[in-house]
């Protein structure tokens, strides 16, 4: 079941646009200030936000600024009356997925809200969720605890190596060879105990006890999935 906010404080066109969206597989919760949108984002998860940007006690572009800010990636469309070029750059800027201009046509708001819904569905499949871990490596977007965490590009290497092998242990030779496949003789032989190090710190929960990035005494190391 899809649910969309909508933060809209035009009451008549806030219930056309729940109207022509509501489906049995998708509903509408609808704000009408950016403090009724707020207290709805702290109670749940949304999968589209469609958001007014002039409201009475502020602007929708803030709400956007403020989730992208905290690594907040569900899609946004922005609705304005002002049909100003600057305007729609600086919703995009800001964060946004798409921009419509009042007035429109709820039947082109309907596909381009199902062009974004699609679009997540799709990024979605190629996250990999692991207990409380989401790695997106093509996005190079990683998450703990649905907190962002930022790996540099040899630690995402290691991890990646590591969570598509994960339940098998990996030799210490296995994953120098991969990860420093540019010139692995030149590599400092503790060069991978400190990539290691490094990636347990960001991700485990105990650094000095760690519960997924494990190693095998002699051999290497496996990610060993507990979920």
């Amino acid at each position: 079941m899809k649910e969309i906010l909508l933060l809209e404080d035009d009451r008549d066109l806030g219930r056309g646009i729940a109207m022509a969206l509501e489906s049995p597989d998708c509903t509408v919760q609808r704000t009408q200030t950016l403090a009724e949108g707020r207290a709805a984002l702290e109670k749940g998860e949304f999968s589209l936000l469609i958001l007014d940007i002039n409201l009475p006690d502020g602007s929708g572009l803030d709400l956007v600024r403020q989730l992208r800010e905290r690594g907040d990636h569900t899609p946004v469309i922005l609705l304005t009356a002002r049909d100003l070029e600057l305007d729609e750059v600086t919703g995009l800027e800001a964060g946004a997925d798409d921009y419509i201009t009042k007035p429109f046509s709820l039947a082109v708001l309907r596909a381009r809200v199902n062009a974004q819904l699609r679009r997540q569905g799709r990024e979605k499949k190629e996250q990999l969720v692991l207990g409380p871990f989401a790695f997106d490596f093509d996005k190079m977007e990683f998450r703990r605890e649905d907190k962002p965490v930022e790996l540099s590009k040899t630690e995402q290497k290691l991890l990646r190596m590591l969570v598509e092998n994960r339940g098998r242990t990996l030799t210490r030779g296995q994953l120098v060879d991969r990860v420093w496949s540019d010139g692995a003789e030149f590599v400092e032989e503790n060069a991978l105990s400190v990539t290691v190090r490094r990636l347990r710190s960001k991700l485990e929960a105990d650094p000095a006890h760690p519960r997924y990035l494990k190693t095998v005494y002699g051999i290497g190391y496996t990610w060993e999935d507990k979920e």
